[in-house]
């Protein structure tokens, strides 16, 4: 919290909220009228105390009640148009607000969905939420309401104490003294305010946080009967909470309490002097009943100080937390952060991979060919002389990693990469299984063809393409991937399967290759609901889903991780024999826990320590592996235990 409140001093409130501007430009002739028309409804009020000081002065002193009709005629029509011109400002200012919500609101969701995972990684969703919801509501009210009367009300002081001393400059003074000791308040309220407003503003997003993971996680809390623990937990985040915010209630009462009593204590010292200077004759009664009439008139101008300040500090500060989302930077369009970039010492050089690093059956940088059986072999000198070191169209073609390396942006200092010099070619229409250890580097290295991550060293090449120059819609209109954690959105089957692209054509091939029919049995079919995160279907029916996700489009390039876990072996082979036909028209890597996934594979890759030790084809590694063999084996000894950054 250190670091928010060094930050929120070097940002004045002021400079957060003027962030604002581009969103309230498109607006301002709107917002300018409302101003202007609340002014001229405020000073209207001011008129009042001029007409009763002439009923008094007037038809009063005189006994005309006919006079004392026609100003009450004036004041009533005076209190009418005050109320016609504040509910006009209301109207100028409700539709547009509205807009400007709706706008910033599409405006988060839509960086949001650009932003790296790794921003996603590092971020609580209750954060981002709140972002969205409580504090926009707080910027829509500011704009509504404090935005327009600190300017009303500040012109409006500013007119009253102009007619005060107009009336009586020695009385007018005495109202004036308690203004440099409410300035001085003022500023003290909101260097505080705004730090405990931000504070606040954090605990409701941690406390959203919470309450979106038990609801998404309700049937792990109910399932281990940690229902108690779970409340326990919210219960010390809502105390905190309802500290933070009495500590802004007792802030706000003790500021309100002053600015309420000092200008009272001004106004009865200011009636006392009055009053003897109407019974010395020096004052008419009509200009004391006006004078303190305006002086009335200003005290909710003046009180409302405080609370106008307040709702302008939390808006300041929702401001500054909606702008650190929008300032996050966004995946670039084209080339990644790695070009112009220094190298990752332990990483090495992008694109530079030493042979000692490389796993027997890995690809050097230079050309190959291969042989009948498959396995990669080097040409000779004269060979290479007479292909004038071209590549065939099969060499360049496919999935290649050359040099790759990994670390994740929130690895300890000095702790080893999760990915060191992988050298990796997967050819045009062949599958490539990936196998190791928990923990070894799979799902990351996966990550990496989509860049979903971004690799800190060498290059990731598509069909001799290096990915780091493609468009990310490009790119990810290439690849399909099928993520070991299944994730379903509150839509309709239909809706989810299209989403991985293709036509409602391909919706039933998918489905079928998937083994997904029982979306057949469901209530209204591939139109069923299926609710938040899919919930209401079973692991295996949201893997299947997931799996016709993401063939549904037939992408050149399919990336699948660990496709088959939560089958029983019978839907198991089912989906092999049907996924079979869809890895012949795709170029696949596959990673792969079980003998019967590898078994899809034309070969298979080792990952282990951060490196490609090994490849060949199951039987061969079998033979030469004996890390190979002990994964395939399911034995219970611990064989390797690479740590949390392997993820």
């Amino acid at each position: 919290m250190s670091e928010t409140h060094a930050a929120l001093k070097d940002q004045s409130a002021t400079r957060s909220l003027l962030r604002l501007w581009p969103y309230v430009r498109p607006i301002r002739t709107r917002l300018f009228s409302a101003a202007f028309v609340a002014v001229v409804a405020s000073c209207l009020g001011l008129v009042i105390p001029l007409v009763l000081k002439w009923i008094v002065d007037g038809p009063v002193a005189e006994h005309d009640p006919g006079g004392v009709w026609l100003g009450a005629l004036y004041l009533l029509l005076l209190g009418l148009a005050e109320a016609a011109l504040f509910g006009f400002r209301r109207w100028l200012v409700a539709r547009p607000l509205a807009r400007v919500e709706a706008e910033m609101r599409a405006d988060l969701y839509r960086h949001v969905q650009r932003l790296p995972v790794s921003f996603h990684d590092r971020w609580a969703s209750g954060q981002l939420l709140s972002r969205g919801t409580t504090d926009l509501m707080l910027l829509r009210m500011f704009l509504a309401f404090p935005l327009t009367f600190l300017l009303v009300n500040g012109v409006t002081i500013l007119a009253g104490f102009a007619i005060l001393l107009s009336q009586q400059w020695s009385l007018g003074l005495v109202l004036l003294v308690p203004v440099i000791p409410l300035v001085v308040l003022c500023s003290l309220f909101e260097t505080r305010y705004s730090l405990v407003a931000r504070q606040a503003q954090d605990q409701v997003g941690d406390l959203t946080t919470v309450v979106e993971e038990s609801v998404l996680g309700i049937r792990i809390i109910k399932g281990f009967g940690q229902h108690r623990s779970q409340a326990l937990a919210f219960r010390e985040l809502s105390g905190r909470l309802r500290g933070t915010e009495l500590a802004k209630a007792r802030l706000l009462a003790g500021l309100w309490g002053l600015i309420t009593t000092i200008p009272e204590l001004a106004i009865g010292a200011a009636l006392v002097l009055g009053t003897v200077q109407v019974a010395d004759g020096d004052l008419s009664a009509g200009t004391l009943v006006a004078f303190l009439s305006t002086a009335l008139a200003l005290r909710w101008p003046v009180e409302s100080i405080g609370f106008l300040l307040a709702m302008s500090q939390e808006s300041a500060t929702a401001t500054a937390r909606f702008f650190e989302a929008m300032d996050a930077e966004e995946e670039g369009a084209g080339s990644s952060g790695l070009l112009g970039c220094a190298p990752d010492p332990l990483l090495g050089d992008p694109g530079s991979s030493s042979s000692a690093d490389r796993a027997p059956g890995a690809l050097p940088p230079g050309p190959r060919s291969s042989n009948a059986g498959g396995a990669e072999v080097v040409p000779t000198g004269g060979e290479l002389a007479s292909a004038d070191w071209e590549l065939s169209a099969r060499d360049k073609g496919g999935v290649r990693f050359e040099g790759v390396g990994f670390r994740y942006p929130d690895a300890a200092d000095g702790s080893p990469p999760v990915l060191a010099g992988i050298d990796l070619h997967i050819r045009p229409g062949e599958t490539m299984a990936l196998v190791g250890g928990t923990g070894s580097g799979k799902t990351t290295l996966t990550a990496l063809v989509p860049r979903l991550h971004e690799a800190g060293a060498g290059r990731i090449t598509l069909d001799g393409e290096d990915i780091a120059h493609m468009s990310r819609e490009r790119l990810r209109g290439l690849v399909a991937v099928a993520f070991e954690e299944p994730t379903l959105f509150s839509a309709t089957v239909g809706e989810n399967v299209l989403m991985g692209g293709g036509g409602p054509e391909d919706l039933e091939r998918a489905l079928d290759i998937a083994q997904a029919q029982f979306v057949r049995r469901l209530p209204q079919g591939v139109d069923t609901q299926v609710g938040e995160q899919g919930l209401s279907l079973s692991g295996g029916q949201r893997q299947r889903l997931a799996l016709a996700r993401a063939v549904v489009g037939r992408p050149r390039f399919l990336i699948l991780d660990d496709p088959l876990s939560a089958l029983d072996v019978h839907t198991e082979a089912l989906v092999e024999a049907a996924l079979r036909r869809v890895l012949q028209e795709t170029t696949a890597l596959v990673v792969a826990h079980r003998p019967s996934t590898v078994m899809l594979a034309d070969r298979v890759a080792l990952l282990s320590g951060g490196r490609i030790t090994a490849v060949g084809t199951h039987q061969e590694l079998l033979r030469d592996s004996a890390e190979y063999a002990w994964l395939m084996s399911g034995a219970t000894e611990q064989h390797d235990d690479e740590g949390k950054d392997g993820r």
